[in-house]
């Protein structure tokens, strides 16, 4: 694992701006992969992203859908949620490979859908610090350093 940053994120608020902050950055074909222990923040996260992107929306954990899909004017996103996946096969009637291109694919617990899923552009590995959040980058590839190297100098 290539580590390209450290974001340190105090509170919800800081991890909804750093969402915005993604969302900011992102294109179509983006896959980025969110990591780390229930209750650290990958849905607040989330949040930040899409009320950045579609400001007023009703952002829903698809903990039990598996997949909450949020229009946008420039591309879909997709929200995967795996936590309760019963196995990586499952993906498959989700379409999720296919749309790999024309939408942007943010995946908590991307662990879970191993093998069906694609791989991410970038990582971000949430864990728990003091009273807040890090947020640790790791940038895959040209696209996803890039992003990672964008959001270095965020300070939510």
């Amino acid at each position: 694992m290539s580590v390209d940053g450290t974001i340190d994120l105090p509170d919800e608020i800081a991890t909804r701006a750093f969402g915005a902050a993604l969302a900011a950055r992102l294109a179509p074909g983006d896959v980025v992969h969110l990591e780390g222990d229930l209750g650290v923040g990958k849905t607040t996260l989330v949040r930040g992203l899409v009320q950045a992107l579609v400001p007023g929306t009703r952002v829903r954990s698809p903990t039990y859908t598996l997949v909450e899909p949020y229009p946008t004017p420039e591309f879909e996103l997709l929200h995967l949620d795996l936590y309760r996946l019963g196995s990586p096969e499952e993906l498959e009637v989700l379409g999720v490979r296919e749309r790999v291109g024309d939408a942007v694919i943010v995946v908590e617990w991307p662990q879970r859908g191993a093998g069906a899923l694609p791989i991410a552009d970038l990582r971000i590995i949430l864990s728990h610090a003091g009273e807040g959040r890090q947020a640790l980058l790791d940038g895959v590839g040209p696209r996803g350093r890039a992003l990672a190297n964008a959001l270095r100098g965020v300070t939510p």
